[in-house]
C-alpha cells in the first residue's frame, strides 16, 4: 500500500495553515507545531527548488544553501516527476525560469 498525505488530519491541518493570515502568524503556528530544524529543512529545500529553477548548478547550490547533492537531487527529481507545485508557487510569486 502506498503511503498518502491525502488524510483526514492533514486536510485539518491544511484548513489551519490556509487561515493564517499574515507572515508573523505563520511563524507564531510553525514555531508552535515544527522544531526550527523541521521548517528550516523545508526552507532549505524551497531555496533549492527555486535555484534549480534558476538553473542554478547543484555545485552553486550546495554551496550557497548548505544541501547535501542528496537533498538537491531529491527536490530535483520532485520538480521534475512530482504535481507541478513549484512552477505554480514561482509563477505565482512572479520567479521567472532563467535560461
Amino acid at each position: 500500500m502506498e503511503k498518502t498525505i491525502r488524510t483526514g488530519s492533514v486536510d485539518e491541518f491544511f484548513d489551519a495553515v490556509m487561515s493564517l493570515k499574515s507572515k508573523e502568524e505563520f511563524y507564531r503556528f510553525f514555531e508552535d507545531v515544527c522544531t526550527t530544524n523541521e521548517v528550516v529543512s523545508i526552507a532549505q529545500r524551497f531555496a533549492v527548488a527555486r535555484m534549480l529553477h534558476e538553473n542554478k548548478t547543484y555545485i552553486e547550490i550546495a554551496k550557497e544553501t548548505g544541501a547535501s547533492t542528496a537533498t538537491i537531487s531529491r527536490v530535483n527529481r520532485s520538480m521534475i516527476h512530482g504535481n507541478g507545485s513549484y512552477e505554480l508557487v514561482f509563477e505565482r510569486l512572479g520567479l521567472d525560469k532563467k535560461e
